[in-house]
């Protein structure tokens, strides 16, 4: 079904006057056999893997669409700057809104700021940097929300987009210490080529870990056909012109992926933001030299992340590990390179960052990094997308040597964590991995892959529950979501 939204210029009509046209699909079959069975009525994907297909209610403005499936909202949006940003917006303008409230409320509590003192920092640190391309995306998305009935400004787009390096490297670095923040450890993930994987593919795969009242927003397939540039194809979060969990692919045919770096400290606020660089470099790297020269000009340390790319083109694979005033590339054809959230450089290691937990197996860090190789050793010669499931969705602690689930694997549980080997930690924080996403060569030449809302192995998360057993943390009733278990789901660009 697609509901279509009537519009003069980029005046759209209430939500309430959208005028429905029926389309006739397939029957749907239950989307529990999506990863599992192959019934009638079946496609293929270019892995061999059956994907049922299904009829959807797709909510559509001018070129943009929607629709949602399995926890993801899947969004398609074209054209020029301003107009592929209003589609954006006015899309996922319920989510927006629900954002903007989380945001008013939590910013406060968490760094003792109010709202509006980011989205003047934005202002003041990002704009002079932002290509004007970005920045019309960005009032388009705005303008976009606000034609359905968000009351949000371009400016709060912006922080939004912002707001990592705000509130985890700016606000920090401005108080010089005395703000007691969140962790920078987020994401597991790797990369493999050649004899490492089965047939030779390139194999990439990660999971988003975050505080759950952010990452539960991370639930969007973004589909950006740009009026130049490269089509790009991406996790990402609602009103965000980059991917920020940084799961992509390129019509230049990259593919890319990254895990932050734990413990850094650097920034420079008088350079080019992250979100606006990743963007660019999707948009117009044609190779992973072009990519790496994107996101060095003008790096501010922001967001500072070991990025996990794979060139289609070539088969070769490279890790790009970026600090501030020090960075390192890595490339091969053939092994795998992983994401743990400390850096391989000790350059970075020790003179841009403090306790990355490179070596401590009590740490998330260290002890992922003994985990993810005893993994791409154990599997060499046969991950491909089923194996790197299978490892996204691992529960075994090296540290305790036995099944699980907490900050120490894989897949990240802070919630079932208490934390007693990692003091610098809060027992039992409702933070981890909420995703996982999966993509080999083939995926990446048809620009599709695999993703599983919720968490990488299914394991569900329920706010209330949680809540009445750790009530430590009832002020973030109301504003943490339940992630049902979810099948994975295969995805592709302009899926309708």
């Amino acid at each position: 079904m697609v509901r279509k939204v009537m519009h003069l210029g980029h005046i759209a009509v209430k939500a309430n006057r959208r005028v429905r046209v029926v389309l006739f699909g397939v029957l749907a079959v239950s989307l529990v056999f999506v990863t599992l069975f192959c019934v009638p009525g079946c496609v293929s994907s270019t892995n061999g893997a059956t994907i049922p297909e299904t009829s959807r209610e797709i909510t559509q403005y001018e070129s943009g669409y929607r629709f949602d499936e399995n926890g993801w909202v899947y969004i398609h949006i074209e054209g020029a700057p301003y107009e592929r940003g209003f589609q954006h917006g006015y899309l996922v303008a319920p989510e927006l809104k629900e954002i903007l409230g989380s945001l008013k409320y939590l910013t406060y509590l968490d760094t003792g700021m109010e709202w509006e003192f980011f989205v003047e920092a934005a202002e003041k640190l990002f704009v002079r940097y932002t290509d004007q391309e970005f920045l019309e995306e960005i009032r388009g998305i705005a303008d976009g929300a606000k034609a359905a009935g968000v009351d949000i400004s371009w400016q709060e787009v912006l922080t939004w987009n912002g707001y990592e390096e705000l509130t985890g490297y700016w606000w920090p670095n401005e108080v010089a210490g005395k703000y007691a923040g969140g962790d920078n450890d987020h994401c597991s993930g790797f990369i493999a080529a050649g004899s490492a994987t089965k047939g030779g593919k390139i194999i990439m795969a990660h999971n988003s870990w975050d505080a759950f009242e952010q990452g539960q927003f991370f639930n969007v397939i973004l589909d950006i056909k740009p009026a130049s540039g490269h089509r790009m194809f991406m996790q990402s979060v609602p009103g965000f012109i980059d991917s920020m969990t940084d799961f992509f692919v390129t019509e230049a045919g990259l593919m890319g992926t990254e895990t932050t770096i734990g413990g850094f400290s650097l920034y420079d606020p008088n350079e080019v933001p992250e979100f606006v660089r990743v963007r660019k470099a999707m948009q117009y790297a044609d190779t992973l030299d072009e990519f790496v020269e994107f996101m060095e000009k003008q790096n501010n340390g922001g967001y500072a992340n070991s990025w996990l790319l794979g060139d289609i083109n070539t088969g070769e694979i490279m890790r790009l590990e970026l600090g501030l005033k020090y960075h390192s590339v890595q490339r091969k054809k053939d092994g795998y390179f992983i994401g743990f959230n400390a850096p391989e450089d000790p350059r970075i290691r020790n003179l841009e960052c403090s306790k990355t937990g490179y070596t401590d197996i009590r740490m998330a860090s260290g002890a992922r990094r003994v985990r993810l190789t005893q993994l791409m050793e154990k599997y060499h010669g046969n991950i491909d997308i089923s194996v790197a499931q299978e490892i996204l969705a691992d529960h075994y602690d090296v540290y305790l040597k036995k099944e699980n689930p907490c900050s120490r694997t894989i897949e990240g549980h802070y919630e079932l964590d208490a934390f007693e080997y990692w003091p610098d930690r809060e027992p039992f924080r409702p933070q981890g991995a909420v995703d996982g996403k999966v993509m080999d060569s083939d995926l990446a030449k048809e620009m599709s892959f695999w993703a599983r809302w919720g968490s990488s192995s299914g394991m569900p998360f329920y706010a209330k529950e949680f809540l009445d057993e750790h009530p430590q943390w009832s002020y973030l009733e109301g504003y943490l979501k339940d992630r049902p278990s979810q099948p994975w789901t295969f995805f592709k660009m302009g899926q309708r």
